[in-house]
């Protein structure tokens, strides 16, 4: 009897042990994978709730309460202009919309670069920079790069007209005027994202009081022709004129002016002889 009661407490105690044991693996794992958390927290990117559009929206549409949620974004990466808050975006009310100005996908954060301000339209004095001003020249096929132009993108413009020399007297010339000058219509289209190409009969281009006058004088005096620059150009073309005899690599005739040779003076006296009359020399007085 005592060899079995001690059997059953040495398997008791045994038993005991592996419970003592399995409980502290347990613990032990519990332990890591909440410090794994942690840690894990720790890494995770911060998040801030801001409004973006529900559906994709183009140029022109009116903003309402249905086209936006509140959406979390990565608070590092968080873009410049965004609203926060539902009173931030319509401070007037919801009767007073905004209107989107560039066109915006599902998701995307409404930033105050692309929506108008409360009850403003999409129009061109929403466009223009501070100091800025709209000027429209008169394109066709061939001045107005074959219709591929669009508004945002950025232009040079050349002046071809005729000029007076004081060396070559009247000749033609092309003369770069304005450089890297932005559209930000064609014809009445000031919609950035149209991708149908068109011949324009006019463009308006955003310049400084100064290059509007420029720009008008250019176009009253000559014919004005538009260069499109490359969307990742950044440099700035200037002093680029061309007239006919560099075209042609003709080369500037000098006119020489001959100065005749002084005669040498001569002085004669006439003597008669009978019939005959002869001249004979004599110095010449001053």
């Amino acid at each position: 009897m005592r060899a079995v009661f001690g059997l059953v407490l040495l398997v008791g105690l045994a038993l005991a042990g592996f419970a003592v044991y399995m409980a502290q693996g347990y613990f032990e794992q519990q332990q890591a994978a909440l410090e794994q958390q942690r840690r894990a927290a720790a890494q995770q990117t911060p998040t801030v709730e801001v409004w973006a559009v529900v559906r994709p929206m183009l140029y022109g549409e009116p903003i309402t309460r249905e086209d936006v949620q509140p959406i979390k974004y990565a608070e590092p990466f968080l873009p410049e202009g965004v609203f926060f808050t539902e009173e931030e975006l319509f401070p007037q009310g919801l009767d007073v919309q905004r209107v989107v100005l560039r066109q915006m996908e599902t998701n995307e954060p409404v930033l105050a670069v692309k929506v108008t301000a409360p009850g403003e339209n999409a129009g061109l004095t929403t466009m223009l920079g501070r100091g800025m001003r709209a000027f429209a020249i008169r394109v066709d096929v061939a001045s107005g790069v074959s219709g591929f132009l669009r508004p945002g993108d950025k232009v040079d413009v050349y002046w071809t007209g005729r000029v007076l020399s004081a060396s070559a007297g009247e000749q033609d010339v092309t003369r770069l005027i304005q450089s890297a000058v932005k559209l930000i219509a064609v014809d009445q289209t000031s919609d950035a994202n149209s991708n149908s190409a068109s011949i324009a009969r006019t463009v308006t281009v955003e310049a400084t009081p100064e290059q509007v006058a420029a720009l008008a004088q250019a176009q009253s005096t000559g014919n004005l022709s538009l260069s499109l620059v490359g969307a990742y150009d950044d440099t700035i073309a200037s002093g680029i004129e061309v007239d006919q005899r560099s075209l042609l690599g003709l080369e500037e005739q000098q006119v020489v002016e001959v100065v005749p040779e002084q005669v040498e003076r001569v002085c004669t006296i006439r003597t008669r002889k009978g019939a005959e009359v002869v001249e004979i020399p004599i110095p010449c007085s001053n």
